[in-house]
């Protein structure tokens, strides 16, 4: 399922510059197969959905959700709603916005920020 540059750029592209979003395009968008997204969009009508999450699960570690302020394809309300159900997991959860950003935080111009949110986050539960 490929993507056009408008759907690029609304899903993913939304808060950068026309130039940047059409450099993430170029560089990023690739066809790939739709099966996984139709999978998730039905995992709670599906009891036996391949994408289920065991939020539970005692041997997870810590969990940090980054969303961006201005993220179409997974909103701060999504975001949310997966950190209430992980923060009743027993190890460490924890959520972020990344202000003025899109779903593309991790691969455009803004991408450093995201890494020392990351690593700062990592740096609190790793031991000396």
């Amino acid at each position: 399922m490929p993507l056009t540059y408008e759907q690029f750029r609304y899903g993913f592209a939304n808060a950068l510059s026309e130039q940047e979003a059409q450099e993430l395009y170029d560089t990023f968008a690739v066809p790939a197969a739709g099966a996984p997204l139709f999978q998730a969009a039905s995992a709670n009508l599906n009891p036996w959905t391949e994408v289920k999450v065991n939020s539970k699960n005692p041997d997870r570690g810590p969990l940090l959700i980054i969303s961006g302020e201005e993220d179409h394809t997974v909103p701060w309300a999504i975001a949310n709603a997966a950190y209430k159900k992980q923060a009743r997991n027993e190890g460490v959860t924890e959520i972020t916005e990344m202000p003025g950003r899109g779903h593309a935080l991790t691969i455009d111009s803004g991408w450093r920020e995201v890494a020392e949110t990351t690593l700062e986050f990592v740096k609190r539960f790793v031991a000396p």
